[in-house]
């Protein structure tokens, strides 16, 4: 299996860097002093799309050939690799399908409408999303990108840490949250190839712990009986992600709704910027894992701000 390497993930940033938007970095000193770390906020929040997926999304159509691309591309997503590759055909002037589960949040099914995708529905199972992309895919001859076991995603998504990076000198470590991994991988990737000694860590709900337990078993494992706030990160490892992971990362922490509750409000509050249940698990880590961050210059992907505005946690 080929995996994406520091030069691929340059070569995307170059590829997608007239599309993206360069997202800022924000610190808060209020938060640094409650909990006694130096912290670097990335703010995905505020890429196109809403999230960091149109970095990979954007990055995978624009690898394809014209001739790939005639048939426009097709995925599965409850969200926001839907909205971001509908986004990126858009921009690319071609044709996006996307197969939804029924029961998806109105806001990220109406971005997704926004950008002109072609919705199919399914059942909100994968077997079932599965079968009707597969049935897309033989009508339309379009071509498949994945969420994140996607050499070019992954790819696009590693170019986030490599802006945050070269924006903030000297991190100790850095965090983001964790679903199907591409994010994770990408970061890890880069940030390993810049700074060996750098510490990188996944955070994930401990009601959907299956990174963490695939990491620690050594085994990938599926994600089974899931129910958590964060339902951006409610996806399995793919086999490239976990293998990216099983090499490159530290440790993946897990942590508490309440946590996440805790982190998405203090931000809110502190920062005044709307960031999603999914982006405040890495800040949770650092409540819940204060022993990995004390006095560190800690660097966090705040991955998205696609939220609910009418249905809040809090």
């Amino acid at each position: 299996m080929q995996l994406p390497s520091y030069t691929d993930i340059e070569s995307a940033h170059i590829r997608i860097r007239n599309y993206i938007h360069r997202t800022p970095v924000m610190t808060s000193e209020s938060i640094n002093r409650l909990l006694k770390s130096d912290i670097f906020f990335k703010c995905e929040n505020f890429q196109k799309a809403g999230a960091f997926k149109y970095r990979g999304a954007t990055n995978a159509v624009f690898s394809l050939t014209d001739e790939e691309a005639q048939k426009g591309v097709a995925t599965h997503s409850s969200g926001n690799h839907a909205a971001a590759l509908a986004l990126a055909a858009l921009k690319r002037g071609i044709r996006c399908f996307v197969v939804m589960p029924r029961n998806v949040k109105i806001p990220k099914l109406n971005a997704v409408k926004e950008y002109k995708a072609d919705i199919t529905f399914c059942d909100p199972n994968l077997e079932s999303r599965e079968s009707a992309l597969h049935e897309v895919v033989r009508k339309t001859g379009a071509v498949f990108i994945h969420p994140y076991n996607n050499f070019q995603i992954i790819s696009g998504q590693g170019t986030a840490a490599k802006e945050l990076l070269e924006d903030t000198k000297g991190l100790d470590c850095i965090l983001t949250p964790v679903g199907g991994g591409g994010l994770l991988s990408g970061t890890a990737i880069l940030a390993k190839s810049v700074n060996p000694l750098i510490k990188v860590y996944g955070c994930e709900p401990r009601q959907a712990d299956d990174a963490f337990r695939s990491f620690h078993s050594g085994v990938l494992m599926p994600s089974v009986n899931t129910s958590t706030i964060a339902d951006g990160l409610l996806t399995s490892l793919g086999p490239m992600t976990f293998e990216i992971i099983r090499q490159k990362v530290d440790d993946i922490l897990t942590v508490t709704e309440k946590s996440i509750i805790q982190a998405m409000q203090l931000i809110w509050q502190r920062m005044k910027i709307i960031i999603e249940p999914s982006s405040a698990v890495t800040l949770a880590a650092i409540f819940e894992h204060p022993e990995y961050f004390r006095d560190k210059k800690t660097g966090i992907i705040l991955s998205g701000g696609n939220v609910d505005l009418m249905n809040l946690p809090f």
